[in-house]
């Protein structure tokens, strides 16, 4: 009798089993898919990073002289208040770009998805120019390669001998900025405790008492 007890906890044992490789085998497939769009979307942002990076290095070299030999000393204030101005406006542009982004559910809508997209493009560019900005202020790593071409107006020298603290005034006022913009997210997305109205979802005590 104890041998044929056996026998059908044997025969249960290796159905489970053959259950589990069944759903194991179905769920494997959305998974490499999932992985290929994953590697796919990598692929797609770092070929649109260096298609964007490349057009913004010759707009330095081409314009930044006459952005900041020409255009920062006649903004009102001189070229601090416009390095204020384009780091104030940084965060500005990347909030943007963020809040449409994060917006974005291929799964339920696509055309609304690529309604965000468009959305985002916008501050995107404005990123892209002020990346010319920022970048017009650099200069060579090395004092020998400080040509005269560096110390003209404009150039990434003559930025650094007339505005010594033209990054820390940007710096300084990117971080005000973002942090504003932060803390007022923070401050709207926070659900109001002092009204004493009930979240979304929830119940008063007195509805869900019989």
């Amino acid at each position: 009798m104890g041998g044929g007890s056996a026998k059908p906890k044997r025969r249960k044992a290796a159905a489970a089993a053959l259950r589990y490789e069944h759903g194991k085998g179905r769920s494997a497939a959305p998974r490499k898919k999932e992985r290929g769009a994953s590697c796919l979307f990598a692929c797609l942002v770092v070929l649109c990073f260096t298609a964007l990076l490349l057009p913004m290095v010759m707009m330095t070299r081409a314009y930044g002289r006459d952005i900041w030999g020409g255009l920062a000393p006649a903004w009102p204030g001189g070229g601090y208040a416009f390095a204020a101005t384009v780091g104030a406006l940084v965060p500005v542009a990347l909030g943007s770009v963020v809040a449409a982004l994060v917006r974005m559910d291929w799964r339920e809508s696509k055309a609304r998805s690529l309604g965000w997209v468009a959305a985002a493009l916008p501050g995107l560019a404005a990123c892209w120019v002020f990346g010319i900005v920022i970048g017009s202020t650099t200069r060579p790593k090395h004092r020998r390669d400080w040509d005269a071409g560096c110390h003209a107006r404009g150039g990434g020298c003559w930025v650094h001998a007339h505005y010594p603290f033209v990054w820390a005034v940007g710096l300084v006022t990117t971080l005000a900025v973002g942090a504003l913009l932060v803390a007022l997210l923070v401050r709207l997305l926070k659900p109001n405790a002092d009204s004493g109205e009930p979240a979304a979802g929830s119940s008063s005590p007195a509805a869900a008492s019989p």
